[in-house]
């Protein structure tokens, strides 16, 4: 299973679109309505870059020095 970053398509100038998550397998069909309420939505395509540089240290490397990045990458010992 995968999550998957859907929001849903503003219909009226101004409105802004209300993103959520759903985790699905990847032969499912994206979707096109909010489950809850049938709004139009759309899955938002993602870049794995962008997701690893909003990742955050929330706890020191075995190591037991916190000596990653502020772009979350690995360290090298």
């Amino acid at each position: 299973m995968i999550t998957y970053l859907y929001e849903t398509i503003p219909q009226h100038p101004g409105e802004a679109p209300e993103q959520f998550t759903l985790r699905q397998s990847i032969k499912d069909a994206p979707l096109t309505r909010h489950p809850m309420g049938g709004a139009p939505v759309r899955r938002v395509i993602q870049n794995n870059a962008m997701l690893r540089s909003m990742r955050r240290v929330v706890a020191p490397l075995s190591g037991g020095s916190d000596c990653c990045g502020p772009e979350g990458g690995a360290c090298h010992h």
